[in-house]
């Protein structure tokens, strides 16, 4: 390798200075020089602003987002000192927006102006001016109105102090994130109304007023309060409404009275996999909030810190959500609250299923992933020391924080089975149901993994199926065909070169009504399975989440897959249930653009101008004035197996003359939504389906 010219020694060694330190760096501090650390700068504005309110000054904040992506927050608290400040020889407006490492949140653990602060490091205020095109800061304090301007890092104005303005304190700092620094400033709507929710869960009484202007220079206004905090969240994913009736306290059944029906549907949800989702329906309890307060270090040579926790938390089967979140700042990836919950739930439900005999003899304890299953759970802490892995604040690392929660979340639940023995039943029971069907889940994995998986060709390990000789996967076609006698037409049509046939012997499985063992049992969908080649993917009940089988696409060993039937009733019925197939075992391949559907034409018309075909009845119209005083004949398309090759051939297998139907759901919920209500368990949603548009499909059925 050849040396290159310059030279490394002494004067090679350079430090950045000023808000160069940000500016040629913002990643150190805002953990992305992309659009995430512009959203970042953002909250640490922000974040200004809620501690005062949580300190008690001030129950508003006002966020702007101006069309050319300027921001405005302003907050109703004691306002920013920007005065001389004696102590440092220094004005503190110098010291917070233009010095890293300089607040007054630092003594917080000793009565200070902040007991429990958001802001911790010294570095928001500062490094959000320097990441600025320009900044402009005005304070309202009682002594007075305090005004500066900033520009790329350095002030642009000098301090103006006017008289204090009556009944007036607070904050206004308006900014413009500069594209110098991040590649990408433009914040969407949605980041701000997830941003702001979280702050108004976790801050109980604070109104947060969001005013964000669209490109059309139109005005999305928001505004969020959650007057009771976590506890009027957590009733917003889970309304009392749905705890079911058989949690209720009140109903007490008589003694040796036997539920015939409730055992056998027990039972049943013991034995029927989870993700068939028919028992998951309604809430197991009621929430229960939980609150205390603690002392600790987190080592012995290390100072005693203060800790606040509040907590709230059910059981259900229709959502399941764990956030945590500390002075404010939602714990993405959690920390030390995480370890506690982990720790704690398991420990708690598994003592309770011990004690109750709910194991059955040399059966494994139950995972946090069983618990969480059914888990709703959200975390409010505050303390006056926090350890964060990074500026970003997505986890805490303290070993007291861990400590003290384990044992408040062990306590809590110990209250919650005292207090609730029938829910508390329920719980346990649906938990050890998750774990059983995990269990079962893992088996049936590993034994289709083998199934799906034999080291030899498929040539030789599906029957009737034919394969291509290219092995380009980027040419490569699969037809599914309907039945053997079209297999021999589209083997006539054909290019042999990367066409191959795969056909299916009447109508496979709905796979929405049928469980998995049921499923892998049928050899037509495992044989296609076979062909296809990329394994199995499946979740709860939209096709996402946890799989049976390994899934590959890079295993994939085709470019199109190509559903083939007859143009009638049955070939409609067949069509359908093989992409019922994909959407719940291969979804992924949907979302890719890899399946298709062969449209064969309905009408063949013949004259004196050749053979034309038509799709649909609009197209023969078109043709037969297109040909009109021509003699002419028109025949009804016949099954595939009855097509002479060379029609097959241009209406089918040609890929210049052909016709292919991309499957591209673009709506995934609307998607889950018409599966289901047409060949889901939902009989009241398609039973109304029907009776509303029922009548529209009546000529259909005549094909």
């Amino acid at each position: 390798m050849a040396k290159k010219t310059g030279e490394y020694g002494n004067q090679s060694i350079s430090s950045l200075k000023g808000p160069d330190k940000v500016r040629k760096r913002p990643a150190v501090i805002f953990g992305s020089d992309g659009l995430e650390g512009c959203e970042h700068s953002f909250f640490e504005i922000l974040s200004n602003s809620i501690d005062e309110a949580r300190e008690g000054y001030g129950n508003v904040i006002n966020i702007t987002c101006k069309k050319d992506k300027t921001l405005i927050v302003e907050d109703f608290g004691r306002g920013v000192p920007l005065d001389w400040n004696e102590n440092e020889q220094r004005y503190n407006w110098d010291l917070v927006y233009c010095e890293l490492y300089a607040g007054g949140k630092y003594d917080n653990d000793e009565g200070e102006a902040y007991e429990y602060s958001l802001g911790l490091n010294g570095l928001g205020a500062c490094a959000t001016q320097c990441s600025s095109e320009f900044m402009n800061v005005t304070s309202y304090t009682k002594q007075g109105k305090y005004s500066i301007s900033f520009a790329k890092g350095l002030p642009t104005s000098e301090l103006i102090i006017e008289d204090p303005v009556r009944r007036r304190t607070g904050t206004v700092v308006e900014w413009k994130p500069d594209l110098e620094v991040f590649t990408d400033i433009n914040i969407t709507l949605e980041y701000f109304e997830e941003v702001l929710k979280k702050q108004a869960i976790v801050n109980s009484g604070l109104t947060l007023n969001l005013d964000y202007e669209n490109e059309d220079s139109s005005h999305t206004k928001r505004t969020y309060l959650y007057q009771n905090g976590i506890v009027d969240y957590i009733n917003e994913l889970i309304t009392l409404s749905d705890v079911p009736a058989a949690v209720s306290e009140t109903e007490e059944k008589k003694d040796g009275e036997e539920d015939e029906n409730e055992a056998e549907e027990e039972q049943q949800a013991l034995d029927v996999e989870k993700d068939a989702d028919t028992s998951r329906t309604l809430a197991l309890s009621t929430p229960a909030y939980f609150q205390t307060e603690r002392q600790g270090r987190d080592r012995e040579d290390k100072p005693e810190y203060k800790l606040k926790v509040e907590a709230v938390f059910c059981f259900s089967n229709t959502v399941n959500r764990i956030e945590y979140y500390h002075n404010s700042s939602y714990l993405e990836h959690g920390g030390s609250p995480d370890k506690a919950a982990r720790s704690a739930f398991v420990k708690a439900f598994d003592t309770y299923l011990k004690n109750n005999n709910k194991y059955n003899k040399t059966e494994s304890k139950i995972t946090f992933g069983d618990v969480e299953d059914c888990l709703v759970l959200v975390v409010n802490s505050h303390s006056t020391r926090t350890s964060y892995e990074n500026q970003t604040k997505k986890a805490i690392t303290n070993t007291f924080i861990t400590e003290a929660m384990t044992q408040f979340f062990l306590h809590s639940l110990e209250v919650f089975f005292a207090e609730n023995p029938k829910q508390a039943e329920k719980c346990a029971q649906q938990v050890l149901i998750n774990k059983r069907s995990r269990e079962n889940a893992e088996s049936t994995r590993i034994n289709i993994k083998k199934k799906l998986s034999a080291n030899i060709d498929i040539v030789n390990r599906v029957e009737k199926f034919s394969n291509c000789r290219s092995k380009d996967v980027n040419k490569r076609e699969l037809f599914i065909v309907e039945g053997d006698s079209a297999k021999s037409s589209c083997m006539l049509a054909r290019d042999p070169d990367f066409q191959a046939i795969m056909p299916v012997r009447g109508k496979t499985l709905n796979c929405l009504k049928c469980g998995f063992d049921r499923i892998f049992k049928s050899d037509i969908i495992v044989d296609l399975l076979k062909v296809v080649g990329c394994g199995v993917e499946m979740g709860k009940s939209k096709g996402s989440g946890k799989q049976l089988a390994d899934f590959d696409p890079d295993s994939l060993k085709w470019n199109k897959i190509i559903i083939c039937t007859d143009a009638d009733e049955d070939g409609y019925q067949i069509r359908t249930l093989i992409l019922t197939m994909f959407y719940r075992l291969l979804p992924s391949l949907i979302k890719m653009g890899k399946v298709y559907i062969a449209e064969s034409p309905l009408y063949e018309i013949s004259s004196k101008s050749g053979i034309r075909f038509a799709y649909n009845e609009a197209e023969k119209a078109a043709i037969l004035k297109e040909i009109e005083g021509e003699k002419h004949t028109i025949k009804r398309s016949k099954g595939l197996g009855e097509n002479d090759p060379d029609m097959m051939n241009f209406t089918t297998m040609n890929p210049k003359s052909r016709r292919l139907i991309r499957i591209n759901p673009e709506d995934e919920q609307a998607t889950y939504i018409m599966f289901n209500t047409l060949l889901g368990d939902d009989l009241a949603a398609r039973k109304d389906y029907i009776s509303k548009y029922g009548a529209d499909y009546i000529d259909l059925a005549d094909v």
